[in-house]
């Protein structure tokens, strides 16, 4: 799949398949959530608005608040690639999203995933 086809893709068809993701490891929609604020600054009510407008993960990662600083510790490997070595800025905060969701998924308590 290319970059471009990734960046239109509706973050409200991405969303459900993060939380899918957590669930089946037994992690909650509140713990994706948790990262979606942690990672863009959204809170419950505009991370709800950006769903209802089905904007694309282009547009949701340029109107975030506020991308967390922390975001550049994000470290290692997701869909074969090592995330902090993506060149492409959007790119590298979706993957960044995808890896903290797969770190929950795969048992890591929720302030470990955070890197705060």
């Amino acid at each position: 799949m290319t970059d471009e086809r990734v960046f239109k893709m509706e973050f409200a068809r991405v969303y459900p398949l993060l939380v899918q993701k957590a669930e089946r490891k037994g992690r909650t929609k509140a713990e994706v959530d948790a990262i979606i604020f942690w990672l863009t600054g959204y809170d419950n009510t505009t991370l709800q608005a950006q769903i209802e407008r089905k904007v694309n993960l282009e547009t949701f990662f340029a109107e975030a608040p506020q991308i967390n600083l922390n975001a550049t510790k994000i470290t290692g490997v997701i869909c074969g690639q090592r995330v902090e070595e993506i060149k492409h800025p959007l790119m590298q905060k979706i993957r960044w999203l995808d890896k903290l969701v797969d770190e929950l998924a795969k048992g890591k308590p929720l302030d470990k995933v955070l890197k705060s």
